[in-house]
């Protein structure tokens, strides 16, 4: 899961919208460390699902993330939202229609059932299933960002 969650951060374009589904221990938050290692986040990544969520900078740098950005900004912001004890995200659901508006920041979603109303169609949606023998299945609605992470 680090390691795609590398791959990716090299193929994003900005802004973007990730929304990762799976059970408990599927591996949502250890893709998101792989992500902010991508992206040359040194700051630790922890799961949000108590403080529902997370920001972290990176810098902006062609070569390394996001094939376009706005060139005037230095640095971007990885926003990762975890949604899961939430039954109503209220004032939660307000911020992050607000945060999806950032043109330089990668916004991570886990647990979005109750958001899905305000994801764009077009973001890229991971679902993870954790397999009997430890191993990972991933399906997307994108898959040719998969078939291009070589």
């Amino acid at each position: 899961m680090l390691e795609l969650g590398q791959k990716i951060a090299s193929k994003l374009k900005l802004p973007a919208i990730i929304e990762l589904v799976g059970d408990v221990g599927a591996g949502k938050t250890t893709f998101t460390r792989g992500l902010a290692q991508g992206l040359d986040i040194s700051e630790p990544i922890t799961s949000p699902s108590f403080t529902i969520s997370k920001r972290y900078p990176f810098p902006l740098q062609q070569e390394k993330c996001c094939k376009n950005y706005n060139t005037s900004a230095k640095h971007g912001e990885l926003i990762h939202y975890d949604f899961y004890r939430l039954s109503d995200p209220g004032i939660m659901g307000d911020e992050l229609a607000e945060t999806l508006q950032d043109q330089n920041s990668i916004v991570v979603i886990e647990w979005g059932g109750d958001v899905a109303n305000l994801l764009p169609e077009n973001h890229l949606r991971l679902h993870i299933t954790l397999n009997s023998d430890g191993s990972r299945s991933i399906t997307t609605n994108q898959p040719e960002i998969m078939d291009n992470l070589s």
